[in-house]
């Protein structure tokens, strides 16, 4: 089975960080099968945030980027599937949606956007592929460069 090698660099997030700061970033491996909601939950704890709110991948990396996507998914559309009365995003679903389907070439990049009141914003760039090692557990994070800013 292929792995897949991701970038993540945190772009954005006010009040807490400027998007010209110093560079931090993670390189995290996942299994090509991984759902979207497995790649959500290895960026967040890669950076020590808790994983305790809505999130969102999107086409558009700019800021703003998640209004003006063509290409997203969101967890909203999972919890509307699971009876929670939401408005519906127009969104795919992150539980359903492998990594696979997202990204398909070395350099191809979404916007995750997770807990839409603080805005933590990052790149998540397909830098590479591998294979699954049989002793190895997925996901995990190859290397960590800069200090992750605290969550709140």
């Amino acid at each position: 089975m292929k792995t897949y090698l991701f970038k993540t660099s945190l772009l954005y997030s006010s009040p807490k960080i400027a998007p010209s700061g110093p560079e931090i970033s993670r390189q995290i491996e996942v299994l090509e099968n991984a759902s979207l909601y497995k790649l959500a939950e290895a960026i967040v704890n890669s950076y020590n945030f808790n994983f305790d709110h809505c999130f969102g991948f999107f086409s558009e990396i700019v800021e703003g980027g998640h209004l003006k996507s063509e290409r997203k998914y969101e967890l909203f559309t999972d919890l509307i599937e699971e009876g929670e009365n939401l408005e519906p995003t127009g969104a795919g679903s992150v539980k359903k949606t492998k990594v696979k389907d997202v990204w398909q070439n070395i350099g191809d990049k979404m916007l995750f956007l997770f807990d839409y009141g603080d805005s933590w914003q990052f790149a998540v760039e397909l830098v590479g592929f591998s294979e699954k090692k049989s002793y190895q557990k997925y996901p995990r994070v190859l290397r960590k460069i800069g200090r992750a800013p605290r969550q709140y």
